[in-house]
């Protein structure tokens, strides 16, 4: 067994790793952090496979941004894990029988499609030197090119969820409270503080002896 066999069993096993802990930690920052671990070693058994552009976008984009931002929100809201976690058993049966049947289907795509393959090599022209290969250059090729119109339909999808949410953000609701932030430039001194004057030294208010009772 080579090096380059050894790292790929050693990514493997701690990518699985991962993964399992994700779905099996109690703690959700836990499970973020633990997906952030298998990202990386997706990144790198996809260096392995000589895809740096794909590895490079996996860790830029969900570990970068993705993970970031669902760290800061979980981090940031209070979740009663005893309420989420109710019903959990009663429901493993049906989730458990459906991420079987997913995994029997991706195991019949990968199985029926994958093919043992060389390295591409580089194309040698007669009397120059050989060409380097570029893979995400090939990439950008076949995707504006073969998948072009594809491409555009999610960048209009992504575009259409980025201004929905911006919609749902700023809508007016009855239970938030918001200020103005023109109204708060334009304030002045007298309409926050009204001064007082109080004298510094005042007579004791006399009070009545109560009454004996005979």
């Amino acid at each position: 067994m080579d090096a380059k066999t050894g790292l790929f069993y050693l990514f493997a096993l701690v990518l699985l790793f991962a993964a399992f802990r994700v779905i099996t930690a109690r703690n959700p920052v836990h499970a973020a952090l633990y997906l952030v671990l298998a990202f990386f070693q997706a990144s790198a058994l996809w260096i392995l496979l000589k895809a740096e552009f794909l590895a490079i976008t996996l860790v830029l984009v969900y570990v970068g941004a993705v993970m970031v931002l669902f760290l800061f929100v979980v981090m940031m809201l209070d979740i009663n894990m005893e309420g989420v976690r109710k019903g959990f058993w009663k429901h493993f049966p049906l989730a458990a029988s459906v991420g079987a049947l997913i995994a029997l289907e991706m195991s019949a795509v990968l199985m029926g499609g994958f093919r043992l393959s060389e390295a591409p090599k580089s194309a040698v022209v007669a009397g120059q030197a050989a060409a380097q290969y570029s893979n995400t250059k090939e990439i950008g090729k076949v995707l504006y090119s073969e998948y072009l119109y594809p491409l555009e339909i999610a960048a209009v999808i992504l575009l259409v969820a980025i201004i929905a949410a911006i919609a749902l953000t700023l809508r007016t609701r009855k239970d938030s409270k918001n200020t103005n932030p023109a109204d708060q430039i334009r304030v002045k001194r007298g309409d926050r503080v009204s001064l007082v004057k109080i004298k510094a030294t005042q007579a004791a208010p006399v009070v009545a002896a109560p009454e004996e009772k005979t």
